[in-house]
């Protein structure tokens, strides 16, 4: 048995067009070239002087130096039209464009920021108190610092040591929004014990959680031996507002990574009935966990997958790709083959010979379409089928009030 996956390739094209355009040179002529979308004017103008007598030698002098006045007008102008044209849309052509015709205003100076440099090693007290100092707006110093150290990406120890030394300054209790951000970090930096001193922090002194930190806490605790609580943080989450498809991968690939299938497939059931489009790397899991697995059910069930994916459209990208044709490959006892292919321009597979299912539709399905709409949408059928007792009652006391010969206005 063989199966492929498909992939499309386009390569660009290039278009080079050269034209000309002239006229004689007893005339003005105008020349136009276009080669590489750049266009160049050249515009010239002939003068023609007849031969004078000496007589009039004054005014044939008078006559070329009008002449020659004209023709450096006219080089200057054609200079200026051809490097303006040509680099109309160059870059850097506006602000060449602004530094030639400078404007009669003050320039508006960016705002002055607070420039301190991150310290790369824990700080103590004292130290902590000089840069501050440095700080302009010293209220916002504790949230500004530890904001930048999510954005660098800082080391844990150097973030410990400002919430050491904000615990010190207010009788050992940090802010929440510092707890979040430094729970952020011990997230990126993997630091499971961290993660579970801050997840009990927050749950003794917190009665509910925004958000991002019910994320953030799912995220750290999947991978440890408490990942069972992520799945309490999910129902608490439930409670007030539908998780995120974040929150259900995170919790599903704590499942699988712990090895309870149950629960992983209960969440993308789940998932699915929220109506929610499930990411690609949870699919992708599901796959990764099945390999070399001989179950019928759970083969039916990536099956199933597989036509979620053709059914809603969703294309596997290259690594998930390869996740479903080492899957096939690993089933045993069966002996399925998997390759890359490249899918014509007439849909026929070059692997295999055979022509790709058409996304549109044939005129079977057209016409079962156009049928199902005018049934249940243009006609609707029965217009009181969800019409209750209460509707009904509703509509008589207000023909009641209003009165018999009460027409409604629309306008």
């Amino acid at each position: 048995m063989t199966f492929y996956f498909t992939g499309i390739r386009s390569f660009p094209k290039l278009w080079k067009s050269n034209s000309y355009l002239g006229l004689s040179s007893s005339h003005s002529y105008l020349s136009l070239f276009l080669k590489d979308c750049y266009g160049i004017r050249n515009q010239e103008k002939c003068f023609s002087v007849k031969t004078m007598s000496a007589q009039n030698t004054k005014a044939m002098n008078l006559l070329i130096a009008k002449a020659r006045c004209v023709r450096k007008l006219d080089e200057s102008s054609n200079k200026q039209v051809s490097a303006d044209s040509s680099h109309m849309f160059a870059a850097g052509a506006a602000k060449k464009r602004s530094q030639m015709n400078p404007s009669s205003k003050d320039p508006v100076l960016p705002p002055v920021e607070n420039i301190i440099q991150l310290p790369t090693k824990p700080l103590n007290s004292e130290e902590w108190d000089k840069l501050k100092e440095e700080f302009k707006e010293k209220a916002n110093f504790e949230n500004w610092i530890i904001l930048q150290m999510v954005k660098c990406h800082s080391s844990l120890d150097v973030a410990k040591s400002v919430l050491a030394w904000v615990a010190a300054k207010n009788s050992g209790i940090v802010g929440y929004d510092l707890l979040v951000k430094y729970l952020y970090l011990c997230v990126f930096h993997k630091q499971t014990s961290e993660i579970i001193d801050v997840y009990e922090i927050m749950k003794a002194r917190y009665k509910r959680l925004e958000s991002g930190a019910y994320t953030l806490l799912m995220r750290g605790l999947i991978y440890t031996d408490r990942w069972r609580e992520a799945l309490l943080l999910l129902e608490d989450l439930k409670k007030v507002m539908i998780p995120s498809k974040k929150n259900y991968d995170d919790c599903i690939q704590g499942a699988l990574f712990h090895q309870d299938v149950n629960v992983a497939w209960n969440l993308y059931q789940e998932l699915l009935s929220h109506d929610i489009v499930p990411m690609l790397e949870t699919l992708k899991a599901f796959f990764d966990f099945g390999k070399d697995m001989k179950d019928d059910q759970y083969s039916n069930k990536l099956h199933n997958i597989l036509l979620y994916l053709r059914n809603n459209q969703l294309y596997p990208g290259e690594s998930f790709a390869h996740s479903i044709k080492t899957w096939f490959e690993s089933i045993p006892g069966e002996q399925w083959k998997g390759q890359f292919t490249t899918i014509q321009q007439s849909g026929q597979c070059l692997g295999c010979g055979k022509t790709v299912e058409s996304i549109h539709l044939s005129s079977e399905e057209y016409e079962f379409l156009k049928e199902k709409i005018m049934r249940d949408v243009i006609d609707g059928g029965d217009q009181y089928k969800k019409t209750t007792p209460q509707t009904t009652s509703r509509t008589q006391r207000k023909h009641s009030i209003l009165g018999p010969d009460c027409q409604p206005c629309y306008q």
